[in-house]
């Protein structure tokens, strides 16, 4: 049970650190920030893992909320970029709807 809370606390800390240093319109409230940020541990850790052999995110470390907060940061550009997409016309202009600019 222990361990349940200390991945949501972690998870938030890294979600807001992530959401602070990206600004922007993003969704959710706090649940989806303590999301983000154990999303962003399993990816971090992962590419951690894989790029120079690290140990992933596994205690209360500056090197664990790095890959963490790291992690995040890429799925808030993934997700702002997926999103992004599929708003709009798709040719880079705004329908002005019948107003008239003054």
């Amino acid at each position: 049970m222990g361990a349940i809370i200390g991945w949501i606390i972690f998870g938030l800390i890294a979600g807001v650190i992530a959401k602070m240093l990206m600004p922007g319109r993003d969704p959710g409230g706090i649940f989806v920030t303590i999301l983000l940020g154990i999303g962003g541990a399993l990816v971090g850790g992962f590419i951690g893992r894989a790029i120079w052999g690290s140990t992933g995110v596994n205690d209360w470390s500056i090197g664990s909320f790095a890959l963490a907060i790291g992690g995040a940061i890429l799925l808030l550009f993934l997700y702002r970029m997926f999103v992004g997409r599929g708003k709009g016309t798709g040719t880079g202009t705004t329908i002005d709807r019948g107003r008239r600019a003054a």
